[in-house]
């Protein structure tokens, strides 16, 4: 039986172009800065998203993490929207690392401007200072949706008055450019930093990387040194990430597209949506998560426990549109069972 693995899209196996083109890569020691396919992806990225400089990290938490801790000091606040991946999926880095504390506010992954100030301490020792705001988009718990962008703009220019720095966590940064064609420049352009994936939609084995000021970036640069984020000749993995960015960036609508029509089967099937897919996440309210996700592997179709009664399914680039129709209908028995 063929399976059909909806469980992330970090689950994507690198295409023959990219394998070639990671098998090709010129290489050098890139914590010595002279791996020119690393630098060469920085600046690409760096430039993709109008920042002055990037830096390539092992990991989406890593990046997260760095870019907290350039920005903050050990007792600062940082606020956060309701499930945020920098505090719900990141095992506790923010405060093993960057000893902060993280408040989050908002719902649907979005917070107001009256959140944000509300949430802002008169200057007092007995109070910690709240000093940056991260907002993330898409927003994974909040099932991939994308705020609108004005209001984005409001609250983040609300922070900045009040001398908060911004970092958006940006994952999944190129869904939201092709599902909203604002360009990933323009929604960058308001945060201080910004980390975007390169092993999710777009399809990369491994990285992410942290843009912003050459100034923040070098203390990021630090920072990975200190969590043993050098990667050596890591333009094996550079080679993936730059394929990835000129090849796979306009395929994410076919994401979107598979999503929908996957969102569609389950509902015919019987199974009720949490919200419709905006980008490539879809959630299911279910009787019962556990159960739904076993009796899925046993059909050959695997997916995402995100809570009891929760489950997530995400569309990528090893996922066809056949494949989202056939998810449903192998299905389909076990959503009548569940009734």
């Amino acid at each position: 039986m063929h399976v059909i693995d909806l469980r992330s899209d970090t689950v994507t196996r690198p295409t023959p172009a990219m394998r070639r083109a990671m098998a090709e890569a010129e290489v050098g020691d890139d914590v010595y800065g002279e791996d020119p396919t690393v630098n060469r992806l920085q600046e690409t990225a760096a430039a993709r998203l109008g920042k002055e400089a990037a830096l390539f990290l092992p990991s989406g938490t890593m990046a997260n993490q760095a870019a907290i801790r350039a920005s903050t000091s050990h007792g600062d606040v940082v606020l956060a929207t309701e499930g945020a991946h920098v505090l719900r999926y990141e095992s506790g880095a923010a405060a093993a690392i960057s000893g902060v504390q993280i408040r989050t506010l908002g719902t649907s992954g979005m917070l107001s401007v009256e959140e944000v100030l509300a949430s802002i301490p008169p200057k007092d020792a007995h109070n910690a200072p709240v000093t940056l705001l991260t907002l993330e988009i898409t927003h994974n718990a909040a099932g991939g949706c994308i705020p609108p962008f004005e209001a984005v703009s409001a609250v983040v220019a609300a922070a900045r008055e009040r001398g908060l720095r911004t970092h958006l966590d940006g994952a999944r940064l190129f869904n939201a450019e092709v599902a909203t064609g604002t360009a990933a420049r323009e929604w960058a352009g308001l945060f201080d930093t910004v980390s975007f994936c390169l092993s999710k939609g777009l399809g990369a084995p491994v990285g992410s990387l942290v843009c912003g000021t050459r100034e923040t970036i070098e203390r990021v640069h630090r920072i990975r040194k200190m969590l043993g984020g050098g990667m050596r000749q890591a333009g094996i993995l550079a080679a993936a990430g730059l394929h990835a960015l000129e090849h796979h960036v306009e395929r994410l609508g076919e994401d979107h597209e598979n999503a929908r029509r996957l969102a569609e089967a389950l509902v015919q099937a019987g199974f009720r949506l949490e919200r419709p897919p905006e980008t490539n996440i879809v959630f299911l309210d279910v009787p019962d998560a556990a159960a739904l996700v076993r009796a899925a592997r046993q059909r050959g179709v695997l997916l995402g426990m995100a809570g009891p009664k929760r489950v997530r399914a995400l569309t990528h680039l090893d996922v066809g549109s056949g494949d989202t129709l056939e998810a449903g209908q192998r299905l389909r028995d076990f959503a009548a069972e569940l009734g």
